[in-house]
């Protein structure tokens, strides 16, 4: 079976094809048209017939967008290509290739992408993190997404951040309308403008992640309180879900360090008398989410 996956991003438009084992047989990608809706349509489905053509048969499509399509109304919402949003996107899809398409959001297709053959291979439950411009999460159950009743299950960037101390205060104000948001602490933005508010600093994380490395003292502490508040909301998360492998992606995954000092940190707040959830770096990288896409078939 050819497997064809889409990821709808704000700025590119990947597709990549997949055969009954993973392998890739096909990738390409194009500039996202910018703010035109039956543009964006037509792109789509010109780079998959396009593939299908160049691969000599049809197949199955899976599409991962920033947002989800609403149980409510069937439209789509909460995307950063904003034309998308308030459109009936997988109707209108479905309509212009003539077929059934599946749509998941991309952090849950980053998810499934390393629960099939990724970094969490062979794992019952699958939380994937994603630690960039924002944070997002998926969750994956026996290699199936969950989506949950309002299609927001693993959305835990905008839960506020446990056990708030002096450190946390004042609460940083988030994009949502919300105050002191997960993802206001622990985004790239989030641990940036954090260390400027501690130290006055203008750093990028790779710049305050090198400079701690070099012995600076106000970019260690920034490093140290970033792992505290991280193994704090992931605490959160396993008391809830209890994951056997939570798998991190986006820009922040690269940071070495935190795979040996947020389980121990994280230690002192799981309700359990032992931690065996793994933290494990994503195997698959940029590739996890237009992966994932093709494995909702």
């Amino acid at each position: 079976m050819l497997r064809i996956g889409i990821d709808l991003g704000g700025t590119k438009i990947e597709i990549v094809a997949l055969d009954d084992d993973g392998r890739e047989l096909l990738r390409r990608r194009v500039p996202t048209p910018a703010s035109d809706y039956e543009a964006t349509l037509r792109a789509v489905a010109d780079l998959i017939e396009g593939a299908e053509r160049e691969l000599g048969q049809r197949g199955s499509v899976g599409i991962g967008t920033p947002g989800s399509i609403s149980h409510a109304t069937g439209l789509l919402k909460n995307a950063n290509s904003t034309c998308l949003n308030g459109k009936p996107v997988k109707q209108d899809i479905e309509k212009v290739l003539g077929r059934e398409v599946r749509i998941a959001n991309d952090a849950n297709c980053f998810a499934l992408s390393e629960a099939v053959d990724g970094a969490a291979r062979d794992a019952q439950v699958v939380f994937g993190v994603i630690l960039g411009t924002g944070v997002g999460g998926g969750i994956v159950v026996s290699r199936r997404v969950l989506v949950g009743a309002n299609a927001i299950a693993g959305e835990w960037g905008h839960n506020p951040l446990p056990l708030p101390g002096k450190a946390d205060l004042p609460l940083p104000e988030c994009h949502c309308g919300r105050q002191g948001c997960i993802e206001t602490y622990i985004s790239g933005p989030g641990m940036a403008a954090l260390h400027a508010r501690a130290t006055g600093g203008t750093l990028t994380p790779p710049q305050i992640v090198a400079a701690a490395e070099a012995g600076d003292e106000g970019a260690e502490r920034t490093m140290q309180r970033y792992e505290d508040r991280l193994a704090r909301s992931l605490a959160n998360v396993i008391n809830i879900l209890d994951p056997d492998v939570i798998v991190l992606g986006g820009g922040m995954s690269n940071i070495e360090r935190l795979y040996a000092s947020v389980p121990r940190l994280s230690q002192r707040h799981v309700f359990s008398d032992r931690v065996d959830t793994k933290l494990v770096r994503h195997h698959h990288g940029d590739s996890g989410g237009v992966r994932g896409a093709a494995w909702l078939w």
